[in-house]
Parts: structure tokens; sequence; C-alpha cells
């Protein structure tokens, strides 16, 4: 998903009532959303990327072609097929924490060429699909391509979702928050493990780090948080957790390096504010990394 966010700072949660308040520099709006936020962190790493998305037939959408063409992202695969481009509204505090409002417009009924998907995905080494509702005819399409395919289904509170099933079935990296989950991680983890048989499962805990299963191995490994600079915003920080890992594991096939990259590379992106700020070229995490 592609949208056009505008985030608010604000002192602190919860937020009193004011009639109107004057936030100089609080407010900005920026392209946004999942698979946007993946590609450009992806392109900036290094990769070549082409993002299949859905976008109105609004000006946001010339705004959101724009950016792309900036960020040496590829464009030919984004179809201006729905009325209006969904939009998120994000306010976040000091520190780090947000809320997130998300209008999805008629997205959710959208379809995707699949044509157009298959001409994108070939050539690809991997597919990173995500749980929005058009992405869920391309899982099938993927397996049937032989293609590795990565995604992530965010909060979860239990392995039986229905909406995300599909993509946790399909999966062979399949990345989730511990947002709604509560202290058992890793039995979260391990029955995710049991009903769906992914690779490799990695569940993002925020300032407690991460958490790697890793199939092959049989082995769960914990990763602590980074704090490579100070937090402004943590909006986007799972998926730039995603997308460095599965960036490296293209490149290396070593989970474990992967998750250390991608720790790094989220806890430096964290300290913008944006979800699609704040990322590093892989030459740059390098010299960051070996500096601490």
């Amino acid at each position: 998903m592609i949208n056009f966010e505008t985030t608010l700072k604000i002192d602190k949660f919860p937020l009193d009532y004011f009639p109107v308040t004057y936030p100089f520099g609080g407010v900005n709006s920026t392209v946004s959303g999942v698979g946007y936020n993946a590609a450009r962190a992806l392109v900036t790493l290094g990769a070549r990327v082409n993002l299949t998305s859905i976008t109105g037939r609004d000006d946001v959408s010339s705004v959101i072609v724009g950016q792309m063409k900036k960020c040496r992202i590829e464009t030919d695969f984004i179809v201006k097929s729905i009325q209006n481009t969904p939009q998120s509204v994000i306010i976040f505090e000091t520190g780090g924490r947000r809320q997130i409002h998300v209008d999805l417009k008629d997205i959710q009924a959208a379809l995707y060429p699949q044509d157009l998907f298959i001409k994108a995905a070939e050539g690809c080494d991997a597919l990173i699909l995500c749980n929005i509702n058009f992405s869920r005819p391309m899982l099938f399409e993927a397996k049937r391509m032989n293609k590795l395919i990565a995604t992530d289904v965010h909060a979860l509170s239990s392995p039986e979702d229905d909406y995300n099933s599909d993509f946790m079935r399909h999966s062979d990296i399949l990345f989730l928050s511990d947002e709604n989950i509560g202290s058992g991680v890793r039995q979260f983890a391990a029955e995710l493990a049991r009903r769906y048989s992914n690779e490799i499962i990695v569940i993002g805990m925020g300032s407690k780090g991460a958490l790697l299963y890793v199939k092959k191995d049989e082995t769960f490994r914990h990763f602590e948080a980074l704090n490579m600079r100070p937090v402004i915003n943590t909006i986007g920080a799972g998926d730039a957790l995603f997308s460095a890992f599965v960036y490296f594991y293209i490149k290396t096939g070593d989970p474990y390096f992967s998750m250390t990259r991608a720790s790094a590379f989220a806890s430096y992106k964290i300290g913008a504010n944006g979800g699609a700020e704040g990322f590093l070229t892989q030459e740059e995490l390098e010299e960051k990394i070996s500096g601490i």
C-alpha cells in the first residue's frame, strides 16, 4: 500500500482538548505506506525494486509518482484504479509513542491486474507481499512461480487470524509485531511455526528488541534493541526492520547476520520523522555499525 501521510507532534498522551494549536514545525506531510516504506528502504540500501501498488485518480497520486521518481523507484507498476488515494494521520509524542489513523478509502475492494504483477515479479529474487487485500491473489501466483515470499502481518492477537491466514501460510519469511501478543512471545512464535511452517519468523518487540526463529536450525534467538541515535518517531520502524532483513538475507542467506544489520538499520531510522524517512545506504550502515 501507498498512502499520503500527515504527522502531528504533540507534547504528550493523553491529548487534552484545545480548539486550536500552533505546533510550528510539528505538522509534516509525505508519501508513506508499507509498500512505499519498504521500497524506499530497499532502494536506499542498494536493491532494485518493482513496486506494485494502487493509488487514486486524484492529485495525490501525482505527488506519489513524482516522489517515487525522485527516489529512483520504478513507477510502471502503479495502477490508478480507485477514486481517492489512502491517507493517514499519525499523532506522536517526544520519545516515539504514536497513534495511527489510516483511511484506506476503497482500496480493500480493489484488484491489481494479474498480468502486470507477473511482469513485475519475473526476474525478482524475492517478493514482498504485504497484507493488503489486493496482494492476496499474488500469493498463489508467487508460489506457482516458485518465488521466495516475505510478508509482514503487523499486529496479531491470535495465530488463527482469519484475515492474515493466507499471508502466513504462503510466506517463507514472516514478520509481525508483539503489540497484541502480551508476554508469551516465544510461545506465540512457536505456534506460528507449527501451524504455518515458515522458514523464518521475526517478531518485532520495539524497545525490547526482536525475536528470530529459524526453522532449519530449530532455534529461537533474541536480539537486543540498539540505540543508534535519539528517537524522534517510531512510525515505520517495523517496515525498516523487515525491509533491511530481507535485503541482507537475499544477499547473504544468513538470518543472524541479517537480523543484526536490520536492527541497526531500524534503530537509526526512528531518529527521523516519517515512515519513509531516515534510511541509510548499506555503506552508511556499515560505517555506523563500525563506530559502536
